[in-house]
């Protein structure tokens, strides 16, 4: 995998436990997250997931998944997300720096037995990032590491 990538998709979660819905567009909060998202603040601002990886797992689940049933907020391409913790990401203009692995709950095995499961490795369920700076991000948007 290549150092720079692309914004492919942003979803926004209504309220805990609910709706994901797909948007073109979203702005990004200092130290809250995504604006009108259920979760903000804490180390768990954003979460992301790879296009890549989503892929592979689900070559070997044999299912073809929408990325939506993982619940993350970014969904990214050309940017491994693995062993990551500490990194800054750089998604638009604004700055993400990624605090962890997002480990997948009893929900991904609702969507696909054995998903959970298979997510555990490799940093599969994705990341999740706290907001360094205000700033709106759209799909399409260019993806990289800062150092």
């Amino acid at each position: 995998m290549t150092e720079t990538g692309k914004l492919e998709s942003i979803w926004i979660k209504r309220a805990k436990r609910g709706p994901m819905d797909r948007v073109e567009k979203a702005r990004l909060v200092a130290g809250k997250g995504l604006e009108n998202n259920a979760d903000q603040g804490g180390k768990r601002q954003v979460t992301i997931i790879s296009k890549e990886r989503w892929a592979e797992m689900m070559t070997e689940l044999d299912s073809d998944l929408a990325p939506s049933t993982r619940r993350a907020n970014l969904l990214v391409s050309g940017i491994d997300l693995a062993d990551t913790r500490g990194r800054l990401l750089r998604v638009g203009s604004c700055r993400l720096r990624i605090n962890g692995e997002t480990r997948p709950c009893e929900r991904m095995d609702e969507a696909h037995q054995g998903l959970r499961e298979l997510m555990k490795a490799n940093w599969g369920g994705g990341a999740y990032a706290e907001v360094l700076g205000d700033g709106e991000i759209s799909t399409g948007d260019s993806v990289e590491w800062l150092e």
